[in-house]
C-alpha cells in the first residue's frame, strides 16, 4: 500500500472515532440527558481497530498501546450491556 492509502485508512479510523461522539451528542440532546447509546460502542471499536492497524503500520508504540487497550474496554462494555439486557429480559419473562 502507498503512503496515501495509509493516510486514508488513518482518516477513516478518525472519522469513526468522531462519529461516536457525534452520535452520543445527538442522542443526549434528543433525550435531554447524557446517554451513551449502543452505536457509540460499535463506532469506538471500529475506530479503535482501524487506528490500531494504522498505528502498527506507523510503528508508533504509544498509539498502539492506547488503541489496543481502548479496544478491550469497548468490547468489555458491549459484553456488560448484553449481560444486563439478558438479565432484564429474563426478569421480564419471570414476572409475566
Amino acid at each position: 500500500m502507498t503512503a496515501s492509502h495509509w493516510i486514508v485508512i488513518g482518516l477513516v479510523g478518525q472519522g469513526c472515532f468522531f462519529m461516536r461522539f457525534l452520535i452520543q451528542w445527538i442522542v443526549s440532546e434528543k433525550r435531554g440527558e447524557s446517554i451513551i447509546p449502543l452505536p457509540f460502542w460499535y463506532f469506538s471499536i471500529g475506530g479503535s481497530l482501524i487506528l490500531l492497524t494504522y498505528s502498527i503500520h506507523r510503528q508508533d508504540p504509544v498509539f498502539i498501546l492506547g488503541q489496543s487497550v481502548g479496544s478491550v474496554i469497548y468490547i468489555r462494555n458491549l459484553i456488560l450491556i448484553a449481560r444486563k439486557k439478558k438479565a432484564l429480559e429474563s426478569a421480564d419473562i419471570n414476572n409475566a
